[in-house]
């Protein structure tokens, strides 16, 4: 069972509170600078897409979503057409666009190509990084008791794919980093969508695992940092709530 925030029995589903923190899934990864507005819109749109506030199927009218994130029809459009290159919106000529459908297999898929990548990118980082970079992993965490004891979903999808990403960048190589962003949106979205919630305790051990993870990419242990991301990955999860789509 996967022991990261996004699944559970640890952090997945922990509830709908608002959260002024976004995902740092693009941050000195590619050109949308976190700054700019469309970017801050990819990234509230992208968390309502992953704790399912924006549920599989759903019709999105572009002027309902500029009304709803108070940001321009131009940057509702270039944040569809990011999440429309991730997979995660389906946009179709005269019909419009809508939330992509959940699909088992596909999230199988990319979990499976994430343990290959992420437990690589661990270790790499147990490698390379350097304090910063050590540091902007550990900061991904730091929120993380209140995030848990305030129920907040959002906050917690966010910390999360930070986390992830900024293993992935520590390890050095760029287009890794990008691969565990995409990955990382398909394999969360499926388990926040259909899986049972965590409990508190079950929550914050899942935060401890990923800080032992930090630890011993700290101490430059290769194989520890291989095996503990292995287990924060864990094991694609079987106790579904209900089939996706249905």
């Amino acid at each position: 069972m996967e022991t990261s925030f996004h699944a559970p029995p640890r952090m997945n589903r922990l509830g709908t509170g608002a959260s002024s923190r976004q995902p740092t899934s693009t941050a000195g990864l590619d050109e949308w600078a976190p700054s700019l507005l469309k970017a801050q819109l990819y990234g509230r749109l992208l968390v309502d897409i992953i704790i399912g506030a924006l549920k599989p199927g759903e019709q999105l009218d572009e002027n309902a979503l500029a009304r709803r994130y108070e940001g321009g029809l131009a940057g509702i459009r270039d944040a569809l057409a990011r999440l429309a290159l991730e997979g995660l919106v389906v946009r179709k000529a005269r019909v419009g666009t809508t939330v992509a459908p959940l699909d088992l297999m596909e999230a199988r898929d990319a979990f499976e190509a994430r343990r290959l990548v992420e437990i690589h990118c661990a270790a790499l980082a147990a490698q390379h990084a350097g304090n910063d970079e050590i540091a902007a992993i550990r900061a991904t965490l730091a929120d993380g008791e209140a995030a848990v004891e305030n129920n907040d979903a959002r906050a917690l999808a966010a910390m999360d794919e930070a986390f992830h990403v900024a293993v992935a960048t520590a390890s050095g190589n760029r287009t890794l980093a990008k691969m565990v962003v995409t990955l990382h949106h398909q394999t969360a979205r499926y388990w926040l969508t259909t899986m049972k919630a965590p409990s508190r305790t079950e929550s914050l051990q899942a935060l401890e695992e990923h800080r032992s993870l930090v630890d011993v990419i700290a101490a430059h242990d290769v194989e520890a940092a291989r095996a503990v991301m292995e287990k924060v990955l864990g094991d694609f999860p079987g106790d579904t709530m209900r089939v996706p789509g249905s």
